[in-house]
């Protein structure tokens, strides 16, 4: 039987997309020439609003990550016809809008197989792995020297040839990614993991970084330039984007990074190191990083240094800068290895805390004694 419920006058869905409540039941009414529609309101993909989105021809747009409904069957897009919205009967009854809510269709979900990023993290076995991230900017066609990769290839080859680690170099200069979009400043929900962008571009390469953070790297080196007293422009894209793995602590208390050291290298012909070394120590141990004793090595000859040739020459010849860089990743190193013994410890304690509660009787120990549930439980 079907259950009518009055959303208003008709004239009060005389614009394209109007959202509309039916009891707890939230509608998109479209208005396409005068043909209405509704469905609901909720996207399937992160239940985005399609009553705030747009129409495209006659499908709506969700205004968080762009998927498509039918604005009158609520099926997805061509090619993606399995993903549909609840969609419902209207009529137009004494000039009010009427909405039949027993006549919803289902809600579908095609299968999707979830992103790579996507899988728990779980550490792999292994000795320590180090991502060295380089953050300066520079035409590649045309290549220069960068004080800052430089030293942050001394410490990588530092970490390979005489700490045992494995060591992986990333240039964001190498990378095509895009900026942050705002996500988050649509709706805290819209910032997702894996990244929005990660997620519907599958040419964003940003993905590369996400990937050493979250899942492979132990130890994190960030090296920079001092720009105008900050960090790179491609610092504060990569972080920018990165934001997505502080705001599921936010939103979910899920912690993507455990047990990772990060430091870092900055050079430039330009002072400001301790607030741009301020600011990188606060995001990084914001998203769950800690730090060895003294976390960076730095090199600048103040604000009215700009003779760059007289930089980079500075840098070439210095064993003291390369002396550093090598000291940074052995510091860096020393901690994530500590880290991670610390881990290891821990999983042993709660996996022995477990087997001597299965093995305890039930009883609790002999009268006159004052041995805990573990006592007597062989190791």
């Amino acid at each position: 039987m079907a259950r009518w419920h009055d959303l208003g006058p008709v004239e009060a869905f005389s614009a394209p997309l109007t959202p509309a409540a039916a009891g707890r039941t939230r509608l998109a009414v479209t208005n396409a020439g005068g043909r209405l529609g509704a469905v609901a309101t909720g996207c399937n993909h992160a239940g985005g609003p399609l009553a705030e989105g747009r129409l495209d021809g006659d499908f709506l747009v969700c205004p968080w990550h762009g998927w498509k409904y039918h604005r009158c069957t609520g099926r997805g897009e061509p090619g993606f016809e399995a993903d549909a919205v609840p969609a419902y009967e209207i009529r137009v009854e004494g000039g009010r809008l009427l909405v039949d809510l027993d006549s919803a269709t289902p809600r579908t979900h095609a299968p999707h197989a979830p992103h790579p990023l996507a899988r728990p993290v779980e550490r792999a076995p292994g000795g320590v792995r180090v991502a060295g991230i380089s953050t300066t900017g520079m035409d590649l066609r045309h290549p220069r020297y960068s004080t800052s990769e430089a030293l942050l290839e001394v410490a990588l080859d530092h970490a390979r040839a005489a700490l045992g680690a494995e060591a992986r170099l990333l240039r964001l200069a190498e990378l095509s990614f895009r900026a942050c979009e705002g996500y988050y400043s649509k709706s805290a929900r819209a910032c997702t993991w894996p990244c929005s962008i990660t997620q519907m571009d599958p040419s964003d390469q940003l993905d590369r970084v996400y990937e050493a953070l979250v899942h492979w790297a132990d130890v994190v080196l960030v090296a920079t330039p001092i720009r105008w007293g900050a960090a790179s422009s491609l610092y504060y894209r990569m972080v920018e984007r990165m934001n997505c793995v502080q705001n599921q602590i936010t939103l979910a208390n899920r912690v993507l990074v455990r047990n990772k050291v990060a430091a870092f290298i900055v050079t430039g012909g330009q002072d400001n190191v301790q607030a741009v070394v301020g600011q990188m120590m606060g995001f990084f141990g914001e998203i769950g990083c800690q730090f060895p004793p003294f976390p960076f090595v730095a090199h600048s000859r103040g604000w009215s240094a700009e003779d760059m040739e007289r930089n980079v020459a500075e840098v070439k010849g210095s064993e003291e800068l390369r002396q550093g860089a090598r000291m940074l990743v052995a510091r860096a190193v020393h901690t994530a290895r500590i880290l991670l013994d610390h881990e290891t410890a821990l999983q042993s304690v709660e996996r022995g805390g477990r087997k001597a509660h299965l093995l305890a009787p039930a009883s609790g120990p002999a009268e006159g004694g004052a041995a805990g549930p573990a006592d007597g439980v062989g190791g």
